[in-house]
């Protein structure tokens, strides 16, 4: 699997021509750095796109030309990847090579595409206000709903806390606070910046020519993006004199108990696989230390997982737990980081935790958004993204990298959220 990348008209696009799908997956990734005063009407940008174009003035005339085109579909999403907002649009169409009719079906969709977020349906210079208005009510709902589900609730608290002095704080959605002040004005003064400041990133998983969709991309996508790389890379320099205790209290069933640790390593680091197979080893899989002796040993856990945010040099512990077993599960949590930074676990343990992260990269290749996925990271860390050359160095980690990689992790912020004490009483 190959990705090549070049760039049209300053967008950047990364074609992997490869045969083994039915379909074509297209995403279009748009990346500026988070900010505080204007998180809110960015994160709602997408959904007001999606309402309505110049050429297909609602959500339903959108449906009825995805429809037309063969049942593509067309899914739109927020998230932050370290200190930059990232707006994805997806797209996934039949491969042309198995219509019965011949029609040139990735340029159609990437004209729907370009429509979507160029031309926009515009009321006196500016958004039409009853779909910005619509849009403003579901982005609200959007987040009531990751606040009502525990987990995320719980995650968004911790990284609030943890990263309060860094623009990685600030919610990807926006705040619901700010949501109604916005207007189609407002709305649309950020949209233009976007357009004008933003990296535009393309990737196309199918069987293609490369040239004809080049030449396509160059004459679809022909305005001029004039996005000039800031890097926005907070990696902390400062060691953590005391570890942060925050608690909330709400009417949940089971408590969640989250550990921010400070892995002072990224993605953009030469060395960032051993970070990679220390959080392996450590609570990433069913076999780590964590699921070991948390779950399995002491039955404490209803579940638990460690991750990486690769882009911000963060890992997170995540706990189901009884209310009850707050403090012994962090001190079985904490057992296990020191003995990942003392060395104690075997080579046996790294040859495992490298496998199964090998067999995670060979899965990804098996889907059009895990290619995907592979070429966004190697666009993030700027390294080759032949999965071959990852393998490599995924199989280069010795243990002793291992022990390195840990023993630069700080713990820096418990977040645990407790249940509501009025609840006990009234039990």
């Amino acid at each position: 699997m190959h990705i090549s990348s070049s760039e049209q008209n300053g967008l950047h696009l990364h074609l992997c021509n490869i045969d083994k799908f039915k379909t074509t997956s297209i995403m279009l990734m748009i990346k500026a750095p988070l900010q505080e005063d204007i998180i809110t009407a960015r994160a709602l940008i997408p959904y007001v796109l999606n309402g309505g174009t110049t050429n297909y003035p609602n959500r339903k005339q959108i449906r009825k030309k995805l429809d037309e085109m063969y049942g593509a579909t067309l899914y739109s999403d927020v998230h932050k990847k370290g200190e930059y907002h990232i707006i994805t649009f997806e797209m996934e169409i039949s491969a042309e090579q198995y219509l019965s009719t011949p029609i040139c079906l990735l340029e159609s969709s990437l004209h729907l595409l370009h429509d979507i977020v160029y031309n926009p349906k515009i009321e006196n210079g500016v958004f039409d206000s009853s779909i910005v208005e619509q849009e403003k009510r579901s982005l609200k709902q959007r987040i009531i709903s990751m606040y009502d589900d525990k987990m995320r609730y719980a995650s968004l608290r911790l990284i609030e806390e943890m990263f309060k002095n860094e623009p990685y704080h600030i919610p990807a959605y926006g705040r619901e606070e700010e949501v109604d002040s916005l207007n189609a004005l407002t709305v649309y003064q950020v949209y233009e910046k976007l357009l004008q400041n933003a990296r535009f990133d393309l990737f196309i998983v199918g069987e293609v020519n490369e040239n004809e969709i080049k030449s396509m991309v160059q004459n679809i996508f022909s305005e001029q993006h004039n996005y000039s790389d800031i890097q926005c890379n907070f990696t902390d320099e400062q060691n953590i004199d005391e570890v942060k205790i925050v608690q909330d209290k709400l009417d949940v069933e089971q408590g969640k108990l989250f550990m921010g640790y400070r892995t002072f390593s990224t993605i953009q680091d030469e060395n960032y696989e051993a970070t990679r197979v220390a959080n392996a080893i450590f609570g990433r899989f069913p076999s780590s230390k964590l699921f070991i002796n948390l779950r399995e040993k002491e039955s404490l856990a209803y579940f638990t997982l460690s991750q990486l945010e690769s882009n911000k040099g963060l890992l997170i512990t995540m706990t189901g737990i009884d209310f009850n077993n707050y403090k012994y599960a962090v001190q079985i949590i904490r057992e296990q980081e020191y003995a990942l930074k003392n060395g104690d676990f075997t080579e046996a343990d790294v040859d495992q935790a490298k496998s199964m992260l090998i067999s995670q990269l060979l899965e990804a290749c098996d889907t059009p958004l895990g290619i995907i996925d592979i070429s966004i990271q190697a666009v993030d860390r700027g390294f080759s993204d032949n999965v071959n050359d990852q393998i490599r160095r995924i199989q280069m980690v010795s243990k002793d990298d291992v022990i390195h990689s840990a023993n630069k992790w700080d713990l820096d912020t418990i977040y645990f959220l407790n249940r509501n004490e009025r609840r006990e009483e009234g039990e």
